[in-house]
């Protein structure tokens, strides 16, 4: 693996002679990446190992951890020679050694009895109940890293932190020498947006993320067969923002939501090829942002069936309390927007008083949803607005990391 280049973080894992190795971070700071590096440098050396890296769920591995195991060994001539296989299907990496490196998700503790391995990786263990990690270190013979943003504790500070044989490295985006600049200074904007959400995903410091705005959501498998689509809806970005769209759907008084693309950098040609791409007629209803009106029409000449969002003074807000009212099932496959869910708070004054606004960071796929409640579900066609209370506070819910890019 010559050809790959390691960092401090990378150095600190390897090097490492705790059974237990926690990273705690902020966002960017490529813990994940050096955690795996670490771990096919372990399948290249020594024969006949098994490595399990463990998420939350699967698509959660591969909008994560999967992707960036996938980016190393392609990125890296003398560790494809390494390795034997990759099976794709089966998330699997087989090494001509004999050693292997598979990704995998169990739904509860008794799935977690089957199989036994030499590493085990926890990939952003705040999603992993402590019951499933549990089983999975009972059945761990050498080594076991950890790595999370650390948005409020868990079982890991309280279970694991301060007892022997383990060990807790804290990083940050400081520790990533690969990011962009813009990068660095959007993660850094934090401070002045929210400060609690700068000392846990500008820091790594641990945090508790409170006053989060929409609250009643689950996770679903899919989409029921008799939804009933509203329309669909598109947040623009580019150079730092993601283009988020997502498909709205209404069932049994619930809000059924679709994550369909999450990207930079997209013109609105490639918009337009990515709604081909996932067969989106254009007869489909897209609401927009209205603040791109040049983008919209540009769209709309294209053939696609869109229009702007129906703001006003008090739209923010408004659109808050429609989605309020209803029950959200995410599909599990919505990744990005599940993590925007987890993080999608009201801002707070300096005396930590909850203002009557949202922090204005993180909702490229929560702005769209908005936009189809205003446009589809605003006043006069859910009733009186004034009468709806907000819901509790949510359950708190960790976000995947970015990626470290070479």
């Amino acid at each position: 693996m010559a050809d790959q280049i390691a960092t401090s973080l990378f150095r600190q894992n390897y090097i490492s002679a705790a059974h237990i190795v926690i990273n705690q971070g902020g966002t960017s700071s490529g813990k994940t990446y050096a955690i795996e590096q670490v771990l096919f440098c372990l399948a290249c050396t020594t024969e006949k190992l098994v490595i399990t890296v463990v998420g939350q769920d699967i698509p959660n591995l591969k909008a994560g951890a999967l992707r960036d195991a996938a980016s190393i060994h392609s990125s890296s001539g003398a560790l494809q020679a390494m390795v034997k296989n990759y099976n794709k299907t089966d998330r699997l990496f087989e090494f001509h050694n004999g050693s292997l490196i598979e990704f995998k998700s169990y739904d509860n503790a008794q799935d977690a009895k089957s199989g036994k391995r030499d590493y085990l990786f926890v990939n952003e263990a705040n999603g992993v109940p402590w019951e499933v990690y549990c089983e999975l270190a009972l059945r761990t013979r050498l080594k076991i890293f950890i790595d999370f943003n650390p948005n409020i504790a868990f079982w890991v500070h309280d279970n694991l932190l301060g007892r022997p044989g383990v060990q807790l490295i804290i990083s940050d985006h400081r520790h990533n020498p690969f990011l962009s600049q813009q990068l660095r200074d959007k993660i850094e904007s934090l401070k002045a947006i929210d400060d609690e959400l700068w000392r846990v995903y500008a820091r790594g410091l641990t945090g508790k993320i409170s006053g989060l705005i929409l609250n009643r959501w689950q996770v679903v498998d899919d989409l029921p067969e008799s939804r009933k689509l509203l329309a669909a809806g598109l947040d623009f970005g580019y150079t730092n923002d993601e283009t988020g769209f997502i498909m709205v759907y209404k069932q049994d008084g619930a809000l059924w939501v679709d994550e369909v693309f999450y990207e930079t950098g997209l013109t609105n040609p490639d918009i337009a090829g990515k709604l081909s791409e996932n067969n989106i007629g254009k007869s489909t209803e897209i609401v927009a942002d209205s603040a791109e009106p040049k983008s919209i029409e540009e769209l709309r000449r294209m053939g696609w069936h869109i229009s702007p969002a129906k703001k006003g003074p008090d739209s923010i807000k408004l659109s808050i309390d429609i989605l309020k009212r209803y029950e959200l099932k995410i599909t599990r496959r919505s990744v990005n927007l599940r993590n925007e869910l987890g993080r999608y708070k009201w801002k707070t004054d300096r005396s930590g008083r909850t203002l009557n606004e949202p922090v204005d960071a993180w909702n490229h796929l929560i702005d769209p949803l908005r936009y189809v409640a205003l446009n589809k579900l605003g006043a006069g066609k859910t009733g009186n607005i004034k009468s709806w209370m907000p819901a509790p506070s949510a359950p708190e819910f960790d976000f995947a990391t970015a990626h470290l890019l070479k």
